[in-house]
């Protein structure tokens, strides 16, 4: 009897606590959806802020305990950044945009489709004015579109030109023993070859020469059509570093005036000509101006692939097989879908996977158009997943191309003899075989250049199939070259270039449709389980984390030796350790 009660006790108390989390979760839910009221007020001007990490593709978090506690990364999607200045032009409550943002944490290509959004929203003839304490490069590039520009009297612009920075690890190979045993094809295929040398190769050197003066060019030519300065003066100004100081930048024509912020904050409210009511762009998306509203039945659907290429399922931050081919499947089996738009920001990574999506992508433009938007990079495995689109869309200041592939795989042979480590193998056959311990044999060398000398034909093949050139003609502009959207124009690697607006705009007139709507894909889940699972350490990261104890530049190496310690099989991608700044 005492069983029999204990069991029903035991089944009444699981109901209970079901019940009671179900409550939870309902309050939750609440706690979180009230935050998301927004009222814009008349008289408001918009105010653009892009310190906050931006993404091509930022969806809602749908973990809701993480939500409501306000746990979750803080980030922009560039297509509602996009939306909500477009929808700015035609509110009436709206009356201008003031751009004060410490940092663009935004790519160069990112950067340009939001200052091509601004050189249209002033077209409604309201106004967008600038301000900041001091400007970095890519800051000033953005503000350098606003009417007037302003900045703090113990302020100071960054205008510099462009430079990268490549780090070499062969001394500290030989140094301690651990090194990467490499094998690549395409003599521009600078990911690896921080590995092989320890110095830039005069191929490497071409190369980034090359796309950064064109990246540059266009980055002056924009900002010499809104400030009236033309391009040989804002390369004098650049030589001789004549933003340095407020007057200086002010005799040169960056700047309109040297105020302070409560002055600035005057000069909005004499534009208006009432106080101003400020509205941050995050508030004015939550506000439901993140969309474009459409009534239209048709669709075009927008697929991001994002980040490195992977093996695998995939996730926000990566693109994987498993997800990416489920969105292209959705879109491609739904009716109401026209075309697709490829959304493309990656430098590449596994050409697995890079295949695995080519062939679901090849199987879709039998039934359906498909257009290639590229977002800051598309390259290697980036530009592998884009090169059989009906057409191809760039930014000037894209990096693509790199039509490359190699192996690399750690080896500590030369360690573990100075530690007294000897490893001894035994097998089966007589198959080449690999160990960490052991030099790199030559039969083992030889089949290993055989699977990168075939992806590599196979890539070109891919390219030369889908941007109708023949293989030479790929092949001479490829060896794992990078190019600039401008550079890809001339070379037949990109149609046209263009933001994602365009690409929309293509994909529409290839399935010959007037009136549609947007679809995003993927679609990303968090598992019940995963509500739970919240960061002792709040919005930090483990990123954030390391990054602090080691500093910037200690942590930039930690990242180039992780993420290629991470590398499965051959990998088409970008040199990671391009850093533009």
């Amino acid at each position: 009897m005492n069983f029999l009660r204990n069991l029903l006790a035991s089944i009444l108390g699981f109901f209970i606590a079901l019940f009671l989390i179900f409550v939870f979760f309902f309050i939750i839910a609440a706690i979180a959806g009230s935050g998301d009221e927004v009222v814009v007020d008349s008289n408001s001007v918009l105010e653009i802020d892009l310190s906050t990490a931006l993404k091509d593709y930022a969806p809602k978090e749908d973990n809701p305990i993480a939500e409501a506690l306000e746990l979750t990364d803080e980030k922009l999607s560039l297509n509602k950044v996009l939306n909500a200045i477009e929808n700015a032009k035609s509110d009436s409550k709206i009356k201008g945009i003031s751009i004060q943002s410490t940092l663009v944490s935004a790519g160069i290509a990112q950067t340009q489709a939001i200052r091509k959004k601004l050189e249209e929203f002033k077209e409604s003839g309201k106004f967008v004015y600038a301000y900041n304490d001091f400007y970095t490069q890519k800051n000033y590039y953005l503000s350098s579109v606003a009417d007037s520009v302003f900045l703090n009297p113990a302020g100071t612009i960054d205008f510099k030109g462009l430079a990268t920075e490549i780090l070499y690890y062969k001394d500290f190979e030989d140094k301690y023993g651990i090194k990467m045993e490499v094998i690549r094809h395409g003599k521009y295929k600078s990911a690896v070859e921080p590995f092989l040398s320890n110095e830039m190769s005069e191929a490497n050197r071409e190369q980034t020469t090359s796309f950064l003066k064109s990246i540059w060019s266009q980055i002056t030519k924009d900002i010499s059509n809104t400030r009236n300065i033309s391009v040989e003066d804002l390369n004098t100004i650049a030589d001789n570093l004549n933003g340095r100081t407020p007057t200086l930048a002010q005799e040169n024509k960056l700047i309109d005036g040297i105020i302070y912020n409560d002055e600035y904050l005057d000069k909005l409210d004499t534009a208006i000509g009432t106080e101003a009511s400020t509205i941050s762009l995050e508030e004015y998306i939550q506000a439901g101006k993140g969309y474009i509203s459409s009534t239209a039945k048709n669709k075009i659907a927008v697929i991001y692939a994002q980040g490195e290429i992977i093996y695998g399922e995939g996730d926000e931050d990566r693109i994987g097989q498993g997800l990416i081919n489920k969105a292209i499947r959705k879109a491609r089996e739904d009716d109401k879908v026209k075309a697709i738009v490829l959304r493309v920001n990656s430098p590449g990574g596994s050409a697995l996977t890079s295949e695995l999506i080519w062939r679901e992508l090849e199987l879709t433009k039998k039934e359906k158009p498909i257009v290639v938007s590229m977002g800051n990079v598309a390259a290697s495995g980036g530009y592998y997943i884009a090169c059989n689109a009906n057409k191809i869309i760039a930014e000037p200041t894209t990096i693509t191309g790199s039509i490359g592939v190699f192996g690399a795989i750690p080896n500590v042979h030369e360690l573990a003899n100075d530690i007294g480590i000897n490893a001894e193998q035994v097998s089966t056959n007589n198959s080449p075989s690999y160990s960490v311990f052991e030099p790199m044999s030559k039969r083992f060398y030889d089949v290993t250049k055989e699977g990168v000398e075939d992806i590599y034909k196979t890539f070109v093949n891919r390219v030369s199939e889908g941007r109708n050139m023949t293989f030479e003609q790929v092949n001479e502009i490829a060896q794992g070259r990078v190019w600039s959207g401008t550079e890809a124009i001339a070379n037949g690697l990109v149609d046209e270039l263009g933001g994602l607006e365009t690409a929309i705009m293509a994909a529409a007139d290839l399935a010959e449709i007037e009136d549609y709507k947007i679809r995003n894909y993927p679609n990303y889940h968090t598992d019940i389980k995963d509500a739970f699972k919240l960061s002792p350490f709040g919005k930090v990261s483990k990123e954030d984390i390391i990054k602090e104890a080691l500093g910037e530049e200690n942590f930039r190496l930690y990242n180039n030796i992780n993420q290629l310690r991470n590398l499965k099989g051959i990998q088409a991608r970008l040199p990671f350790i391009i850093d533009i700044k």
